[in-house]
């Protein structure tokens, strides 16, 4: 008798339907996000590149998508393959509103990038003061350091941004 073979590759319908699930949370379809999740469709969902329907949603600013995730179990931990989390990829933005949101859901302050950076040093290098304000206000290490030994203040001068530079130069009481 002859072993019956798996089936690796999912068909084409299915495959549209995954795609546009993804881009449901990329372009911030909260109640149809609601109507999927409510049905049982996993909220950890990921696609080729690992990113979460979370890290789609809250990396491209779509609050209420991203809040039904999270209401729905979606984890603010869960890193893409590239390593990044969905606070890493809102503080790059400099999405405030979304860097509470998903700190208020879980998300760790300090939590890292797989090359070490923080969401402070992120915030931090692409000037987002208004995010390196908060993330310091809730206790974010300024002193942290990456895999290439960078501080969020190294950071911030290596890629001119004045405004943090400036705001953690004072926020440390020294020139890193």
């Amino acid at each position: 008798m002859q072993a019956p073979t798996q089936m690796n590759e999912l068909d084409d319908a299915t495959l549209t339907f995954a795609e546009q699930v993804f881009d449901s949370a990329r372009n911030g379809d909260s109640s149809r996000l609601d109507q999927l999740l409510g049905q049982g469709m996993p909220p950890n969902l990921r696609n080729h590149a690992g990113d979460s329907l979370l890290m789609l949603a809250s990396y491209h600013g779509h609050l209420a998508a991203t809040r039904v995730l999270l209401e729905h179990g979606a984890d603010p931990q869960l890193r893409n393959h590239r390593g990044h989390t969905p606070l890493a990829g809102a503080a790059f933005q400099g999405d405030l509103a979304m860097v509470e949101l998903l700190l208020e859901h879980g998300a760790d302050v300090e939590s890292r990038c797989e090359d070490g950076k923080t969401a402070l040093m992120m915030a931090a290098m692409f000037n987002r003061t208004a995010v390196v304000t908060h993330l310091l206000a809730l206790g974010a290490d300024p002193h942290a350091r990456d895999a290439s030994g960078a501080t969020a203040l190294t950071a911030a001068r290596l890629m001119g941004a004045v405004d943090t530079e400036a705001m953690l130069r004072c926020d440390e009481g020294q020139s890193d």
